[in-house]
């Protein structure tokens, strides 16, 4: 156990100096963006002394090593900064009152953390259940379709998706709303209904990936001399496969899992654009579209935050699950 225990902190180490690593690629890449926040904001007949004086105000006259470690100091503390378009509304109307870029994304990580798991609910029992029956029924009809329908729909643009599942969903057959106007307030059924059809969306993207892994992981223990045993015992095939096969086969699916559960997190920017879903996702493209460079470093933080801890995760499961590294010789 305590080899195990050891190997935890280790990941647990790498995880964090991979973050930090990834906060300077983020910080530099941000800062690269080409235009400048005064500038958008104030248009191009604004002055130099306009333009020098909100640069002033923002601190983005400071050289950015600088910069760089006093947001990484105030990230430490929970401190992300003040929204850019925030301050520069404060400073105009005189208000006193100014959203932190954390009380700001909080509402919208909430909505994405809602859809994800949404999805997350829809997308692994089906991928598990298509993994097995694919593998218990392997090269027949049913696995050669469910191979042709999942990698189709895994092949195939999110927005092209979106737009299919709208067009037969939403439109044909006005079933589920188009539009994921969601806010504060709402009730949690039509909090769902409302996120359904870019959950639907997701589900397509991300269940190949774990089906394929759950019956390549099955179909490569079918041939052990445990399952033979259990064969000729007379178990049936479906017993076979979920009570001696299936839990042997976690490693590599929990892995999978969690990679496309990160996926949910990092990857749902087309398809909150497309449904107009207020989540994180949203809120980065609209932050780059004005180059409000703390809510977008916020924002790319957070992903790379959550697409770590998930890995991570990963590999701990992994090796809870895996008895040669948690007993070993």
């Amino acid at each position: 156990m305590d080899s195990v225990l050891r190997i935890i902190i280790q990941r647990l180490g790498l995880g964090a100096l991979t973050l930090l690593v990834v906060s300077i690629v983020i910080f530099i890449a941000v800062n690269l963006l080409p235009g400048d926040f005064a500038q958008a904001i104030l248009g191009q007949g604004a002055t130099p002394e306009a333009i020098e004086s909100i640069r002033r105000d923002l601190g983005l006259d400071q050289p950015y090593l600088s910069r760089y470690f006093n947001w990484l100091a105030g990230t430490l503390q929970g401190d992300l900064g003040t929204s850019f378009a925030q301050a520069n509304f404060a400073s105009f109307t005189g208000s006193q009152e100014l959203t932190t870029v954390a009380a700001q994304i909080a509402p919208r990580f909430e909505n994405t953390m809602f859809l994800a798991g949404v999805t997350a609910a829809i997308a692994v029992p089906v991928s598990l259940t298509l993994g097995i029956l694919a593998a218990l029924y392997r090269n027949s009809v049913f696995d050669r379709a469910t191979n042709i329908f999942t990698l189709s729909s895994i092949s195939s643009p999110e927005f092209f998706l979106a737009y299919i599942l709208i067009l037969f969903l939403a439109v044909l057959n006005p079933l589920l709303p188009s539009l994921s106007n969601i806010f504060e307030g709402m009730s949690l059924s039509e909090r769902f209904i409302k996120t359904l059809l870019p959950a639907l969306t997701l589900t397509l993207v991300v269940t190949a990936h774990m089906m394929r892994m759950t019956r390549a992981a099955i179909i490569n223990l079918l041939a052990s001399p445990y399952i033979e045993m259990a064969r000729l015992k007379g178990l049936s095939p479906m017993r076979v496969i979920v009570v001696h096969a299936l839990p042997n086969a976690l490693a590599p699916i929990i892995n999978v899992i969690a990679l496309n559960l990160a996926y949910l997190i990092t990857g749902v920017v087309v398809v909150e654009v497309v449904f107009v879903y207020p989540g994180i996702g949203q809120l980065f493209v609209d932050s780059v579209k004005i180059r409000d460079i703390p809510v977008v470093q916020a924002c790319c933080l957070i992903f790379a935050g959550a697409y770590i801890l998930l890995n991570l995760l990963a590999d701990i499961l992994s090796i809870l699950s895996n008895p040669r590294l948690r007993h070993p010789k």
